[in-house]
Parts: C-alpha cells; structure tokens; sequence
C-alpha cells in the first residue's frame, strides 16, 4: 500500500477490482514512469493536483476549501462522490498512514472509515 495509489480525489486503486483487473490504469499510476502521457489527461482535477501542482492527493493542497475544481467533483450526485470527499477529508484530518491502514481492508476504491 502506498500513497502514490490513492487519487487526487480521494479514490483508493490499492483494491479496485477495475485497476487489478487492468480495465483502469488509476489516477496516478503510469505517470512517473513514462507509461502514460501527464499532457493527455482529461481530468482536472489530475491535472491541477498531480501536474501542476505537484501533490499527491487534493488533501494536500492549500487551496482546497476554495477549489472550484474539487467542489465541482464532490457536489456530483452519487454515492461514489460522498465517499471520495470522506476520504479527502479523513486524509486531511488523520493523514496518509492511518488512511492507507483502512483503506488496505477495502474491497474497491471507497469503503468505510473510522
């Protein structure tokens, strides 16, 4: 488990069924090593985060309260969203480890936390 599996949104790849199943390459993965092209990425939120500003997740980010980009996201209706913002803001709150502790026992990319 690791950072660098966690989404700029806040979606855990460690355990999506869609990501071991390689049908999704993840939010971040591919980048660093040159297997995918940062410059082609149609996410803004990726984008903003992981290119432009060099985070790792939303969570890090000064301007989050504020972002228009990540309030966009997180005011989607659907389930999957409110999970995404729990843990943007478990992470913000708590930080990466304790996050990556429950997100490991996950059976996707969103699950309970405590």
């Amino acid at each position: 488990m690791t950072v660098k599996q966690i989404g700029c949104c806040g979606a855990y790849c460690g355990t999506c069924k869609e990501l071991t199943k390689e049908f999704c390459a993840g939010c971040k993965l591919g980048y660093e090593e040159g297997k995918r092209d940062i410059n082609r990425a149609r996410c803004k939120m990726k984008v903003c985060c992981f290119k432009e500003k060099k985070l790792e997740t939303c969570a890090d980010c000064s301007e989050y309260e504020s972002c228009q980009i990540i309030r966009a996201w997180f005011d989607k209706k659907g389930y999957i969203y409110k999970k995404y913002r729990e843990s943007i803001e478990f992470i913000r709150k708590y930080g990466y480890d304790v996050f990556l502790e429950q997100a490991d026992q996950w059976k996707g990319p969103y699950g309970k936390l405590s």
